[in-house]
């Protein structure tokens, strides 16, 4: 049974908080305070869930032990393993929650789309990319902002830069990062053929003011009209930002938003995000040989999928996974893969070998 005496006295003690004045009058501290309950709330539950079913096992096999009636035994033998397998799946859950994979599961995500290879087929897949995360996104019921895009005449995206909130968004899309490899037959090519093209992916968990600090001396913040499809702010005014991290010459430009103060805000959030990824992988490097087990490397070069749509085929070339629903998955139906690659990671499965090409 698991003592559930300590994420009580948490949850209570975090319930209080939030009815503080000095909390319900900050907006972030109250964030911070109702994120930290919503967790513990969560592992209280669930504990609960895993004492019950425990208890409930114990009381079931007693009775089966106590039991002579074979019709009866036969009944009380299926309860029995109906309830060890609940049982099962509810400590799982269990072991999930104590032991994350990673820190950074909790968080957010900037999420990063970008044409490759394939001229505008490949930034018309990077389109397509960028629609099948949103309606994953919105079937999680994650908020999605656009920090930055920039678009082609066909429709297509040359570079896409979104921010996703919600539960536990890292943890479900971290292993997206990587090149994502279409075949098929472009609606330019008059001849049939299959082309093969490319867009690239980085998922980088989003940084908080206190992982990163940003020295007002280290940066250069450049202000310029922003250029798109039209409205009022579009040639008109100086609402986009350019900011450049002199040490490490990182760039960021964002200029979605009217208000140049929002482009700025947003724009500072997507650096701090991409130097906390820069020394998270430096760590990694630093423990690679503790990596070896994981899948991939997270690196946005690395080839991970091939989308084969005259063969209706989505392969992940590192887990071997196959799928033969690719119009569904295109549409935002994740849930089978990102469920695999996580079945992935915790056993230990690291095949990089193309499967499918």
């Amino acid at each position: 049974m698991i003592d559930t005496t300590p994420l009580q006295s948490k949850a209570d003690e975090l319930a209080a908080q939030m009815q503080l004045p000095e909390v319900t009058g900050d907006r972030n501290k109250m964030q911070a305070v109702a994120k930290g309950y919503n967790e513990a709330k969560q592992m209280l539950d669930q504990a609960e869930r895993v004492n019950k079913l425990t208890a409930d096992l114990a009381r079931t096999e007693t009775m089966l032990a106590q039991e002579t009636d074979e019709a009866m035994i036969s009944l009380t033998t299926e309860e029995v393993t109906s309830l060890q397998s609940q049982l099962a799946t509810e400590e799982g859950k269990w072991q999930e929650m104590i032991n994350p994979a990673d820190p950074n599961d909790s968080k957010n995500i900037i999420m990063e789309i970008r044409a490759g290879t394939g001229g505008d087929e490949s930034a018309l897949f990077a389109g397509e990319l960028f629609r099948m995360y949103s309606r994953y996104a919105d079937s999680k019921g994650w908020k999605i902002s656009s920090i930055s895009s920039s678009r082609t005449e066909l429709g297509g995206f040359k570079e896409v830069i979104i921010e996703i909130k919600g539960d536990k968004v890292y943890k479900q899309l971290k292993f997206e990062s990587g090149v994502h490899r279409v075949q098929r037959v472009p609606e330019t090519e008059k001849a049939g053929r299959v082309h093969t093209s490319t867009a690239t992916v980085a998922v980088l968990p989003e940084a908080e003011e206190a992982d990163i600090e940003l020295r007002a001396q280290d940066l250069r913040i450049d202000t310029f009209m922003a250029g798109g499809n039209g409205g009022q702010s579009v040639n008109t005014t100086y609402s986009a930002v350019r900011i450049v991290h002199l040490p490490t010459n990182t760039i960021v430009t964002c200029q979605d938003e009217k208000s140049q103060q929002q482009n700025r805000l947003k724009a500072m959030q997507v650096m701090r995000t991409r130097l906390l990824a820069v020394q998270q992988e430096k760590l990694h490097r630093e423990r690679s040989e503790a990596r070896n087990n994981q899948i991939g490397t997270g690196d946005r070069s690395e080839k991970i999928r091939t989308y084969n749509f005259p063969q209706d085929r989505l392969t992940d070339h590192r887990i071997k996974y196959t799928a033969h629903n690719l119009p569904l998955i295109m549409d935002g139906s994740l849930d089978d893969l990102v469920a695999a690659l996580h079945h992935a990671e915790r056993h230990g499965i690291n095949d990089t070998a193309d499967v499918a090409e």
